[in-house]
């Protein structure tokens, strides 16, 4: 099961616009269960804002595609 945000998480765009790797899609949100541990999910949960966060809780800042 993926994560239930998948569709409608921002870090869509940033993908879409070349500044995210795509492994982060595949470790953590369309994994059966990494998703848990995903610290936007986390928030989004508990309606606190996340901004550009990472899965991992890093900042996102769009320069490095690698990152």
């Amino acid at each position: 099961m993926a994560c239930k945000w998948i569709n409608i998480c921002p870090l869509r765009r940033f993908e879409q616009q070349g500044k995210l790797d795509l492994r982060w899609k595949k470790e953590y949100c369309e994994s059966e269960n990494n998703w848990k541990n995903c610290r936007r999910y986390e928030l989004e949960e508990k309606s606190i804002p996340h901004g550009n966060l990472l899965p991992d809780g890093t900042q996102i800042d769009g320069k490095d595609k690698n990152d």
